[in-house]
């Protein structure tokens, strides 16, 4: 198995990135590159040669195309993930999950990402599915800009995604198209902004706790 150059998509500055706030973590002088995995070639490798090579005869079955619905593999860290265009990310989760040969029967849920430095693809969703049946492993991972926030839901699929793509959108913004009740899950419905994206800035909001109120973060100490 061979691999692609990683995709350097930025730098970041101290522990956590964040910009206009106090850094408290103590490593504000951190500089690092963000670097993406880069895409595999074959052999990729014990069972996932033979994986790969099921879903793309699974999906010829289907009417799709394999090269239309994924757009690259990547083996990194003895670990599969299957970059899948949004638009046909359904078929693909659903011909996973029925195919015989596949059987990924489990979606753990659903993962947000956000990478602002990586043009048109701000947005990542990742899920971990599961194979019972034959004791497996994969991750399809599915990306939109923030311009265009939206990814098809998988609830129709994998039913136990509803609070989960809640989450994603509550935390990250990402629009799941199809989703029977999208509404936020644990910030307030008129909460402004999704915490979990790295342009949103870190402090503002004191935290009482046993009667205490704790300072934000960027009222705090800074350790420089």
């Amino acid at each position: 198995m061979t691999e692609r150059a990683g995709e350097s998509i930025g730098i970041r500055k101290g522990l956590f990135g964040a910009r206009g706030t106090g850094d408290t973590s103590g490593y504000g002088g951190l500089t690092s590159r963000i670097v993406l995995p880069g895409g595999s070639s074959r052999p990729y490798g014990g069972w996932f040669d033979e994986m790969v090579d099921s879903l793309e005869t699974a999906l010829q079955r289907s009417g799709v195309r394999y090269e239309d619905a994924i757009e690259r593999v990547v083996v990194f860290r003895g670990e599969l993930t299957l970059d899948v265009r949004r638009e046909h990310l359904p078929v693909v989760a659903a011909t996973l999950r029925d195919s015989p040969a596949l059987r990924f029967e489990l979606c753990l849920g659903v993962n947000g990402v956000h990478f602002p430095g990586d043009d048109g693809s701000e947005l990542h969703a990742v899920y971990p599915l599961v194979s019972i049946t034959h004791d497996r492993r994969v991750r399809l991972e599915v990306s939109a800009p923030d311009s265009d926030p939206h990814i098809p839901s998988l609830c129709r699929i994998y039913p136990t995604n509803d609070w989960h793509e809640r989450e994603t959108f509550d935390f990250f913004g990402i629009v799941f198209d199809g989703h029977p009740a999208l509404t936020r899950i644990q910030m307030p419905d008129d909460w402004e902004g999704h915490p979990q994206r790295k342009d949103y800035p870190l402090g503002g909001v004191p935290v009482e706790y046993k009667g205490a109120q704790v300072p934000p973060p960027d009222e705090r100490r800074g350790y420089y």
